[in-house]
């Protein structure tokens, strides 16, 4: 590809623009196979963590060699752990906060909004990322994923929880510990079979909901 770039600069116009056209598609190409393995990435450690998943599991799924993993991301699985499940993390946070932002502001509405968000993504699976996934990688990566995880999952609800007790709708002393119980409840929704679901897990989100702010007007 190089050969070709110099002689198009030496030679006509449409040569350059063939030359040009190349080195584009080339650049291209390469950004799509990097988004791939990103993607591929993001869905097994989501799915998996980390330690279940292998670069031959991502270059599988995304279709490519192995071996060209390293072309992709040439600091190893570890940094490409921190860079998609930033990502992730980012993404997912976005999600949640449009959710909450799409509803009225009563305190039922966007906690049923957030459930519904929540119901509509693969499990964040916290718990495996604290005990697990994490201390697999760096510390200070381990730190700043875990406040990533923090930012995406508990404290929008904090924040909902915490307007609502503003307007006097609710009162507890410890709304964070209410939010973390609360995206538990829900993301514990997850694990509930499809053949033993009497009713849809958003209906049984609903009633979670309302045990809560009872208990917080009680």
């Amino acid at each position: 590809m190089g050969s070709l770039v110099t002689e198009g600069l030496t030679g006509s116009s449409g040569e350059i623009r063939i030359s040009t056209n190349l080195l584009v598609d080339s650049v291209k190409s390469g950004s799509e196979a990097r988004e791939r393995v990103l993607t591929a990435a993001q869905k097994l450690f989501v799915e998996r963590g980390y330690e279940a998943v292998t670069v031959k599991d991502i270059a599988k799924v995304a279709g490519i060699h192995h071996a060209s993993i390293y072309h992709h991301a040439p600091d190893g699985k570890a940094a490409l752990y921190v860079e998609v499940m930033t990502r992730h993390m980012e993404r997912y946070r976005e999600g949640l906060l449009a959710a909450v932002n799409a509803t009225e502001d009563s305190l039922e509405e966007r906690l049923q909004g957030i459930a519904s968000w929540v119901l509509s993504q693969p499990p964040m699976d916290v718990i495996r990322l604290a005990n697990s996934d994490l201390p697999a990688v760096g510390q200070s990566e381990a730190d700043v994923l875990s406040d990533l995880a923090f930012e995406a999952t508990i404290l929008p609800i904090f924040e909902v929880l915490e307007a609502a007790q503003t307007r006097g709708e609710i009162e507890h002393d410890n709304l964070g510990h209410i939010a973390g119980a609360i995206f538990s409840s829900f993301e514990s929704l997850h694990a509930v079979p499809e053949k033993y679901l009497e009713q849809s897990r958003q209906t049984m989100a609903n009633g979670i909901i309302d045990v809560f702010i009872r208990g917080m007007r009680a």
